[in-house]
């Protein structure tokens, strides 16, 4: 391979000597009759044959001095602004192949990045930070899967293990069945968020809009929790805002409500508050889900959408950090948005909103 790169070189500064040796053939060649003839007529100087064969050859002979001049001259101009940035380039991309995400090209010095090169290379930096942060992101989601999997599939199998054992009482067998029964639910519910979150991330599930009333949505996803808020004596406030319609995906939207309450519920103390607020601000409904759960840190908030991102990283707290990296890219898909604003032993507030539909299209439709 270096045999062909050595030859493909010779060929490529034959071709540019070539090239320069035609170019100063005609130029000097013009030149040397313009002079000729204007020596001619001014001292009337009938020249002999072998005078012109002389200057012949001589012209010739610079002819290919020149051109070899330039050959040379192209050739340093090329090793120092072509050849050493592609050189550069070349051994940052070996890098990136080799899996060396962290490779970077400083940029070139003086005039040698005025070329296009530097151009080049900021590209090639942006790509492999780019890649860099793809190649992290894989790496903990591997990590974090890994984890959320090894941990169910280990209390399922303890208390499978423990159902074999002889003597146990009813009151404990039905226990350690409830307890596979409820890590087998966790396991399955990972499973299908990570299968909707690819769906999504890949645009495979397309919104499906259709004018309906968010009010009436938003109480029906909240009284699935009933059993949860009464288990926990945690106090109901809602403040939801009568007619305010939404044309959107419904059965996408349900997944962003259902995710918030659940989260509100969780990380809310026995005898706290959830309150959800509905209420229109121009041409957008906005819904907000507050707590007054543990909250979240500024560091843990920049990052709280991000694909299993848990701000309790002892894992204590039952969950996956898939639910708000879901809700995230669906208010995304139905271009809305989202925020939150959390303190530290005060709670949590999320706020989405969403575009909705005009009044005048309301009452056409309803």
């Amino acid at each position: 391979m270096k045999e062909d790169s050595k030859c493909r070189r010779f060929l490529f500064a034959l071709r540019n000597y070539a090239a320069f040796f035609l170019l100063m053939s005609f130029v000097i060649t013009c030149c040397m009759l313009l002079f000729l003839k204007m020596l001619a007529g001014a001292m009337e100087i009938t020249y002999t044959e072998r005078g012109v064969r002389l200057a012949a050859i001589a012209t010739f002979a610079n002819v290919i001095f020149l051109s070899l001049l330039c050959t040379v001259i192209d050739g340093v101009r090329r090793r120092f602004m072509v050849e050493r940035p592609v050189r550069r380039i070349v051994q940052g991309a070996e890098k990136i192949m080799r899996g060396d995400f962290s490779a970077r090209i400083e940029p070139l010095p003086g005039i040698a990045g005025e070329d296009g090169f530097d151009t080049i290379i900021d590209y090639f930096n942006r790509m492999a930070q780019e890649l860099s942060g793809v190649e992290t992101l894989r790496t903990d989601f591997i990590a974090n899967v890994s984890h959320e999997l090894k941990t169910p599939l280990a209390v399922i199998q303890n208390y499978g293990t423990m159902l074999q054992s002889p003597g146990l009482t009813e009151a404990q067998r039905i226990a350690y069945a409830k307890a596979i029964t409820g890590q087998s639910r966790r396991l399955a519910d990972l499973i299908t968020n990570i299968l909707k979150l690819n769906r999504l991330e890949n645009q495979q599930i397309y919104p499906a809009a259709k004018r309906y009333d968010l009010g009436e949505q938003l109480a029906e996803c909240l009284l699935t929790f009933e059993s949860t808020w009464e288990k926990k004596s945690i106090d109901i406030e809602t403040d939801i805002a009568e007619d305010v319609f939404v044309e959107s995906d419904e059965e996408l939207l349900s997944l962003v409500w259902n995710n918030l309450f659940s989260n509100a519920m969780k990380f809310t103390e026995p005898g706290g508050m959830v309150s959800v607020t509905l209420k229109t601000e121009g041409d957008f409904a906005t819904v907000e889900v507050a707590d007054t759960g543990c909250g979240i840190a500024k560091e843990t908030g920049r990052h709280i959408f991000e694909k299993f991102y848990q701000g309790d990283t002892s894992h204590a707290t039952q969950g996956n950090g898939l639910g708000l990296a879901l809700v995230k890219r669906v208010v995304d898909i139905v271009g809305g948005d989202i925020s939150v604003e959390s303190e530290i032993g005060k709670g949590s507030a999320f706020t989405v909103k969403i575009r909705r539909a005009a009044d005048g299209e309301i009452q056409k439709n309803s």
